[in-house]
């Protein structure tokens, strides 16, 4: 039987595009009061108006997850409003794709373990007091395809989405005593502002999945909406990724030496023999996550 999800308090982490926009919507058609939280407050203040003037009830806070103090300033903001949460959407993440020597180590490597991964745990650390203290809470944390297979170009942020598959699975048992409820989102290529987050470069430009193997934002927020009314642990989507999944997990080898010859031989080059030829590297442009 679905959970209703009427006048429950929803925190969505990254609510300003994309997934978090789009789930705001759809858990305010259901009655549910949704607190958005981003660092880009102007989208966050247009999204807020729009889902009002469509009768649902809607409040926009600024959060960079990033930032410790603004977690706990944002957390105990909506827990002053509205007493507590019912339900945490952890959707805040962006990638950077390129080769591991080519990253900065900043802005592309600390910046995502930064949001991607710490983000989420010290959000779901300042929420969880009050949901055990009530006996009752929904924890949704979006991970991703990459955080169950690791392709080249993810390097760090495979690692972040392992990190917070492995986070989530590991909360979920300590608090399911406490009527607390963990589940894992791993949603494969959607149509998100991600990719134009993730840098450019020579490969990912050269790389165009077909279109038809694309999710839209609004199905994902679909599914994570139905999630919530039906919790449980985990969550692949599309379906066929489990098979995907599964093969790599029974023929590592396989899938290594198919990478290897498809793609990484293909792409991957000693940047000084590179310079050395007479060429150019590309410069991937960095962008500030959302």
């Amino acid at each position: 039987m679905a959970i209703s999800l009427k006048n429950r308090i929803v925190l969505i982490t990254g609510a300003s595009s994309g997934f978090g926009e789009d789930a705001a919507r759809l858990f305010a058609k259901e009655g549910a009061t949704v607190v958005l939280a981003a660092r880009r407050m102007e989208r966050l203040t247009a999204l807020a108006e729009d889902i009002r003037a469509a009768g649902g009830q809607a409040f926009a806070i600024p959060l960079d997850v990033s930032e410790q103090s603004q977690i706990e300033e944002a957390v105990q903001t909506v827990l002053d409003n509205f007493g507590h949460i019912d339900i945490l959407f952890n959707n805040a993440g962006f990638g950077r794709l390129d080769w591991l020597e080519r990253l900065d180590p900043r802005r592309d490597i600390d910046t995502q373990i930064d949001v991607n991964l710490r983000g989420v745990i010290q959000v779901t650390r300042a929420v969880l007091p009050q949901m055990i203290t009530r006996r009752s809470g929904h924890i949704i944390n979006m991970s991703s395809v990459a955080g169950m297979i690791a392709a080249p170009l993810y390097s760090i942020y495979a690692a972040t989405k392992y990190g917070v598959r492995g986070f989530s699975d590991a909360v979920r048992r300590e608090v399911a005593p406490f009527g607390i409820r963990v589940s894992g989102i791993y949603p494969g290529p959607a149509a998100t502002e991600f990719g134009q987050h993730s840098g450019d470069n020579a490969v990912k430009s050269s790389l165009k999945l077909p279109h038809w193997l694309w999710m839209t934002s609004g199905y994902v927020a679909r599914r994570t909406v139905g999630l919530a009314k039906r919790p449980r642990r985990t969550l692949i989507i599309p379906w066929y990724y489990r098979i995907i999944i599964g093969f790599d997990m029974l023929f590592p080898g396989l899938v290594d030496w198919i990478l290897k010859e498809a793609f990484v031989n293909r792409f991957h080059h000693d940047p000084q023999k590179t310079r050395a030829g007479g060429h150019e590297e590309h410069e991937g442009k960095n962008q500030e996550n959302p």
